[in-house]
Formats: C-alpha cells, sequence, structure tokens
C-alpha cells in the first residue's frame, strides 16, 4: 500500500451540521476520498469527528481541516479545533465555488462540496488559519452592529421621507418614525462609545489608529474597521492582497463587445460587495466619519 503525503478534512459546514470527507495525496500523485460523513455542528459533533478523524487517519501524517468560511456557522468548530491544535485553513467561498467549476461537478450537494473542498486542500499550499485577537473580534462585532444600525436609520428616514410628503400625513406615524430615529441614533452613539473605551484602553491599538487616520481621507472609525476586519493585517500577507480585498486590482477580460462593456460594471459590483465599504476616487475610504465622537 502506497504511503500517503498529505491528509486533508474536508468539511462543508451548514447551520446544524457538518458534512466531511476524508483524503489522502498518494506517493504517485493521485488522490483517493475514502471517508464521508455527517455531524452535528455542536460541541459533540465536534469531539465525535475527531475521534473519527483520528481513528481513520495516519497518526505519523499531519491532518489538515479545510472549511469555507460560511458566516458565523464555522466559527464554533473553527475554536474548537484551534484548541485542539489541530492544522486548520478556512477558505474564502468564491475560491472553492470556482474551483468546482473545474471539477465539472453536474450535482452540488453537501457531500460533492466535502468532496471539493478535501480536493482543494490536497492539491493546494494553504496557509494556517490564525485565530483573530480578542480585542479586534470584539471592534469588529461592534463596527458591524454600527453598519447595521446606520443602515436601518437610513431606512427609517427614507420612510419618514415618503410619509411627511402625502397629502394628509398621519401625524402619530411620523412621531414614531422620529421615535425610532433617535433610538438608532443612541444605539449608534453607544457603539462609538464602547469602540472608543477598547481603542483607549489599548495603548498599542490606539497608535495603530492614529497612524492610519493620518492618511488624508481615513477617519478613526474608518481605521478602526480595517484592523478589524484584517485582524490588525495579520490577514494581508502584501499589499498586492490588500488592493485585491479593496477591489482595486483591474482584471481584464476580452472577448468581445459585451464582454468590455459589462466590464466596469462587474468591478462596481466587486467593489460594493466589500466590507467595509469603498467610495469612488478615494483609494481609502471606508464606511466612517473623520472622527469617532
Amino acid at each position: 500500500m502506497m504511503r500517503a503525503l498529505k491528509q486533508v478534512l474536508g468539511v462543508d459546514v451548514a447551520q446544524k451540521e457538518l458534512v466531511v470527507t476524508l483524503g489522502r495525496l498518494l506517493e504517485d500523485l493521485s488522490i483517493e476520498l475514502y471517508g464521508h460523513k455527517v455531524f452535528r455542528n455542536t460541541e459533540k459533533g465536534f469531539s465525535s469527528l475527531l475521534a473519527w478523524t483520528k481513528k481513520f487517519t495516519d497518526s505519523d501524517s499531519e491532518v489538515r481541516f479545510v472549511m469555507e468560511a460560511t458566516g458565523v456557522y464555522h466559527q464554533k468548530f473553527a475554536y474548537f479545533l484551534d484548541d485542539n491544535r489541530c492544522a486548520l485553513s478556512i477558505i474564502l467561498p468564491n475560491k472553492i465555488s470556482n474551483y468546482i467549476r473545474t471539477l465539472e461537478v453536474k450535482t452540488i450537494t453537501d457531500k460533492s462540496c466535502s468532496e471539493a473542498i478535501a480536493r482543494f486542500g490536497l492539491e493546494r499550499k494553504l496557509d494556517n488559519w490564525t485565530r483573530p485577537k480578542k480585542t479586534y473580534r470584539s471592534l469588529q462585532q461592534l463596527t458591524r452592529e454600527r453598519d447595521q444600525v446606520v443602515l436601518e436609520r437610513s431606512a427609517v428616514k427614507n420612510q419618514l421621507h415618503a410619509e411627511s410628503q402625502e397629502a394628509e400625513p398621519h401625524e402619530r406615524s411620523l412621531e414614531r418614525l422620529n421615535e425610532r430615529i433617535r433610538f438608532l441614533n443612541k444605539q449608534e452613539k453607544e457603539i462609538k462609545g464602547d469602540i472608543e473605551q477598547i481603542v483607549n484602553k489599548h495603548a498599542e491599538l490606539k497608535k495603530e489608529v492614529e497612524i492610519i487616520s493620518s492618511i488624508p481621507g481615513v477617519g478613526e472609525l474608518t481605521a478602526v474597521i480595517i484592523l478589524a476586519e484584517t485582524n490588525g493585517f495579520d490577514l494581508i500577507r502584501n499589499k498586492k492582497q490588500l488592493t485585491s480585498y479593496a477591489g482595486f486590482d483591474v482584471k481584464e477580460k476580452h472577448g468581445g463587445a459585451r464582454a468590455i462593456r459589462n466590464f466596469g460594471k462587474k468591478q462596481a459590483e466587486d467593489i460594493k460587495k466589500r466590507k467595509p465599504k469603498f467610495k469612488k476616487g478615494n483609494v481609502f475610504a471606508f464606511n466612517g466619519s473623520r472622527k469617532m465622537g
């Protein structure tokens, strides 16, 4: 029997379950997928999965766990693996979906996705996942909460404008809308206060915010968002990667007038999807004001 050069467990994560596939890269460079199972996405399920993996893999060779970043549903399992000192790589979903297209998989199921993730892990040299620092994790939660508050307030303001322009606006409706806006303003102020408290508590973090916010067009809140989303730039290896994350890496695509016409629209959509969002004409302009207060 040929020796396994590499062992990977591909994990397709859902809200309630983990669909996994065990695979190995053999000495003749062929890939063998030999184990499939479904586990609950719970602490008990994690323990069962780890025991099952150890049972069906070679203990003399490292097993790499590979999964997609699926919202928040993968986080508890990722933390569990990190606590147990397992080799873990977390891949962006678009990379896996693009990879699946190369496999010509006609039927997409949880099992076929876990197989594709296992193959991806066996074929590629992947970086180890790093657990976010607690400070940056808290800032990420707060800045994303503020983003939701701002979006909700914008929707209420639009509703208020529409209601007030009616021929006979209902006064009580207008009062309630104004009350909701005041409540959201209060919540945003509280969130900004929590952010400032965290920043002021850590001298090194405060210095980083000051340095980033010295860039023209970048405010303190913007700087905090950048640090929170990149885990203090631990997730950024080079300036090319940061440019790509920002959506400013121009990708040429030639193939007819229609492709060229749609290119600018596609780039705009890619930038819009980024969190935090960039504004046109400002290389480092995220959502956020000049000052947090």
